[in-house]
C-alpha cells in the first residue's frame, strides 16, 4: 500500500511539474513583435532579420523611428508603437524585432 501511495505523489508531482514547462514562442527571438497585437511599426514584416548580423541594418533605410538596442545599453522605458526596435546579442547578431 505504501508503494503504491509513493506512486500516485510522484505521478502527481509529475504532472505539476509538466505544467511548468515554457510555451514555445511564436516568433524567432521571442518576445511580442507586434506589441498588444498591433504592427504598426511593421516588425512582423522585418522577422526575417532575426539572426542577421546587426551591421546589416546600416544598410537598411526604415519609414518609422529605429532603436537599435545593444547588451548593456541602457534605453528609455517610454513606448512608441511606431518605433522599430532591434535587440542585438552579444555575438552581434540581431535576437528580436519589435514595436514600441
Amino acid at each position: 500500500m505504501q508503494k503504491r501511495a509513493g506512486m500516485v505523489a510522484g505521478l502527481g508531482l509529475a504532472l505539476v511539474v509538466s505544467a511548468c514547462v515554457p510555451v514555445t514562442e511564436p516568433y524567432p527571438g521571442g518576445g511580442d513583435p507586434v506589441g498588444g497585437g498591433v504592427n504598426q511599426c511593421g516588425a512582423l514584416d522585418l522577422q526575417y532579420l532575426v539572426g542577421a548580423p546587426a551591421r546589416d541594418l546600416d544598410r537598411m533605410r526604415f519609414n518609422k523611428p529605429v532603436r537599435v538596442i545593444y547588451p548593456d545599453t541602457a534605453v528609455t522605458m517610454d513606448f512608441n508603437p511606431e518605433r522599430l526596435n532591434f535587440n542585438i546579442d552579444p555575438s552581434g547578431r540581431i535576437m528580436r524585432v519589435t514595436c514600441g
